[in-house]
């Protein structure tokens, strides 16, 4: 019987450059796989995230399972001949073959070397009825050594009516270290065979065989002309460099090409991990999808980091309490350094500005921000807007979308969370500038002086004017000539006074712009820690967690 020639592997060429690194190893790919599963829940397509588990699952059971076997599964469609193949194989009469359809309801196992098969075949869920041995001592003189470590079961057909027999093909398809397609010289190009395994399965086409059987059936002539045209199907499908091998099971030596085929395959004991470095390297394909050309910058740019801060410190308010502190603080500083007279006057009026208090406001303002109602929703909603545009702009749709919901993972905690940093900023003003009360001591002795003035010019006036004293009444309050000196005191007093009242508001006007200044700048300091926390971090962490996806799909994909 022919058989088809393998490609060859390239030859290492002397003048090439320095070499690639070496591919990564079947537990490095699966590990990389087990980061895209984590990465991508609740960001990617749940349909291809399922696949994944499920594959991450076969894998490790299947690695965990014996090393030493190498399962091959024969599959085909009815009348083919898998079963007569598979008996000739085995040299023994173990699959039912006859005439009636389908002959094989259950799939078949045999297996050479019994060490580690029996969890193998659990795990295959081959029924204990059809599991056979060719390492028994009853079966010791016919068994063939060259075939240690085969499991080789014989599948049914998988055009079968019974919908439980396509349901047994289709399980094993997915797990079979080498797939076996047993076609017929009449049915080669069947439909069901290409539509439903050949093309959905092409990318495995290095741990899948070929087997055109019952050449017997043709000419010679035509055993390589049925080839050709197979080769050329295959290829048009997908199915790259195809291995095809010729069989004949009830001619002399019809198997031989097929039997080193296994032997060379058991040998080499690779199928196991070529078949799951397959499925890694197909369902990295996938993941591929959600890659992104560009790469992704770490974090936020300068230009919405602030754009970000400004939004938030305006939805809190900050501008507006640092005003009305402003006016706090002037409304304080008029206790100590306002002319106690204007004071007086205003009192004589019901003046409600005047009766407010610093502590008051402050005790207000500090209310105002111990609930959620320091920031708006809706303003911290507008805040958000727009916040990633610069970073999620060149990310694949998933990612855009889940770095869009990461700045707005915790928006619903930033109302409370601006207010309290509000809160804290206040200034406590329990002590004020020491000049204050400086300030304070002179006004109120211009004030002493003003009243002993009035006073003195009273005396003046009753003694010096209406000599009510008599002739014994002091010189400094009997001599009505002092009243316009003493006049002349109080009115100074009275401007003194009043100047130095007129000079502290200027002082006290810029000493509260420059406080507004200083506590807006402590608010937004705050309340850029607040972004941090609940913004920009989760961002950057998505951002992150996205190159790392990248990373692990570029390694995924390299075999």
């Amino acid at each position: 019987m022919t058989t088809s020639a393998l490609p060859a592997k390239p030859s290492a060429d002397p003048q090439a450059g320095p070499a690639a690194a070496p591919a990564p190893g079947l537990p490095e790919r699966l590990d990389a796989l087990e980061r895209l599963f984590r990465a991508g829940s609740g960001r990617l397509d749940q349909r291809l995230l399922d696949d994944a588990e499920v594959l991450l699952d076969r894998a490790g059971q299947r690695l965990r399972l014996s090393g030493e076997h190498t399962v091959v599964a024969l599959a085909g469609g009815t009348g083919s001949g898998k079963s007569s193949l598979f008996n000739a194989i085995c040299g023994l009469e173990l699959s039912p073959t006859g005439m009636r359809r389908p002959m094989t309801s259950k799939a078949h196992a045999c297996v050479w070397g019994l060490d580690g098969a029996g969890p193998l075949l659990d795990w295959l869920d081959v029924d204990k009825r059809h599991r056979y041995a060719r390492a028994s001592a009853l079966d010791a003189a016919r068994t063939d050594s060259s075939l240690q470590g085969l499991v080789l079961l014989d599948l049914p057909d998988h055009d079968s009516i019974q919908a439980m027999h396509r349901a047994e093909v289709d399980r094993f398809v997915h797990i079979a270290d080498l797939l076996v397609w047993v076609v017929d010289p009449q049915k080669y190009a069947d439909a069901a065979l290409h539509r439903n395994y050949i093309v959905p399965f092409a990318e495995y086409a290095g741990v899948t065989l070929i087997v055109l059987n019952q050449v017997d059936r043709l000419q010679p002539g035509e055993v390589e002309e049925c080839v050709t045209d197979l080769r050329r199907l295959l290829e048009a499908e997908g199915l790259r460099h195809p291995r095809i091998i010729t069989t004949s099971a009830t001619a002399e030596d019809g198997v031989r090409g097929f039997r080193e085929v296994l032997v060379d395959t058991v040998a080499a004991r690779r199928a196991r991990s070529d078949r799951l470095a397959t499925d890694v390297g197909r369902i990295a394909e996938r993941f591929a999808e959600y890659h992104g050309e560009a790469e992704p910058p770490a974090h936020l740019d300068p230009e919405h980091r602030a754009e970000l801060v400004q939004n938030l410190t305006d939805a809190a308010g900050a501008p507006a309490v640092a005003e009305a502190m402003e006016s706090a603080y002037e409304l304080r500083a008029a206790d100590f350094v306002g002319w106690p007279v204007s004071s007086m006057v205003a009192r004589l009026r019901s003046d409600p500005l005047r009766r407010m208090r610093l502590t008051e406001l402050r005790e207000e303002l500090r209310g105002a921000f111990t609930g959620p109602i320091g920031a708006q929703q809706g303003d911290v909603d507008n805040a958000l807007s727009g916040v990633t545009d610069g970073v999620t702009a060149d990310l694949p749709p998933a990612w855009a979308r889940a770095v869009r919901a990461a700045a707005r993972s915790h928006a619903a905690e930033l109302p409370e969370a601006l207010g309290v940093s509000l809160k804290d900023a206040l200034p406590t003003f329990n002590q004020v500038p020491r000049w204050w009360w400086l300030v304070k001591t002179w006004q109120y002795f211009l004030v002493l002086v003003t009243v002993l003035g009035v006073a003195w010019i009273g005396l003046l006036v009753a003694y010096g004017v209406f000599d009510a004293g008599g002739e014994d009444a002091p010189a400094l309050v009997s001599e009505a000539g002092l009243i316009p000196y003493v006049s002349i005191l109080v009115v100074c007093t009275l401007g003194m006074g009043w100047l130095t009242a007129s000079a502290c508001r200027n002082l006290v006007a810029l000493s509260s712009a420059r406080l507004g200044d200083r506590m807006e700048g402590h608010m937004r300091d705050r309340i850029e820690r607040v972004a941090e926390e609940k913004v920009l971090s989760p961002v950057s962490a998505e951002l992150k967690t996205y190159a790392g996806f990248r990373a692990d799909v570029e390694l995924v994909a390299r075999s």
